[in-house]
């Protein structure tokens, strides 16, 4: 079967923790990227450096209401427990969501683009954005056109990051022409395919858009909401 979506409300619960085989520990924030404006509803999510501006990503086929929705990251701060605290922490982006309601989440699915079938992923197989710049990113349709290429080392995108000396974010950055906005994060460990998921209440309203980066292991293993989980690497 595809692979499963994991359990996002313990990976955005501040002080989950878990543990690499190398005895690496990784302790969760969450970090508060604000607000992110959805003139349409119609969700992207992509690496800005790459594909923000070629007119190459579709939205995603479940829409929202036009709005405005917190984004926020489930960041991971990793020590070595015989370490002594670091002045600059190894800080890695696990996930990113957008949040569309602070309800509870009953279910997960997939976030599809058109001509995309769940149903024809094979074992473990899933659909995901490929990341070549080591960042993500949500904004809505609307956006794509108002935003300079993302490539090359120019663009309120490239301030934002090296202002911040890369922080991990979420950055919500603006269009100075337009008000249009794109929120950005690093990637967890960087280049990849990553996975989006849509959660819904019970009801079927949609809670959030959750692009998970793989930093983690799954959090079914460990008790909530601070246990630790063990992985691999």
């Amino acid at each position: 079967m595809p692979m499963p979506a994991r359990d996002y409300a313990w990976l955005f619960t501040p002080g989950s923790t878990f543990r690499y085989e190398s005895g690496t520990v990784g302790t969760i924030g969450v970090a508060d990227g604000g607000e992110l404006w959805l003139p349409t509803g119609r969700v992207v999510a992509c690496d800005p450096f790459v594909y923000l501006g070629q007119d190459d990503m579709e939205p995603f086929t479940v829409s929202v209401a036009p709005g405005r929705y917190r984004v926020d990251a489930a960041v991971a701060t990793l020590t070595q427990p015989d370490e002594p605290p670091s002045e600059r922490p190894h800080l890695r982006v696990a996930a990113a969501r957008l949040v569309i309601r602070d309800e509870p989440t009953a279910v997960w699915e997939p976030a599809l683009l058109p001509g995309q079938d769940a149903d024809a992923l094979g074992e473990d197989e899933f659909y995901g954005y490929g990341v070549d710049a080591g960042t993500g990113c949500f904004h809505d349709a609307a956006a794509e056109g108002t935003f300079q290429e993302g490539e090359g080392d120019e663009g309120p995108l490239w301030d934002v990051f090296e202002g911040s000396d890369w922080a991990p974010g979420p950055h919500v950055v603006t269009a100075p022409d337009t008000g249009h906005t794109v929120a950005a994060f690093t990637s967890g460990w960087g280049d990849g395919c990553y996975p989006t998921w849509i959660g819904r209440t019970a009801a079927g309203e949609v809670t959030c858009f959750v692009t998970d980066f793989f930093v983690a292991p799954d959090p079914s293993e460990a008790e909530e909401p601070s246990g630790t989980a063990a992985a691999t690497g």
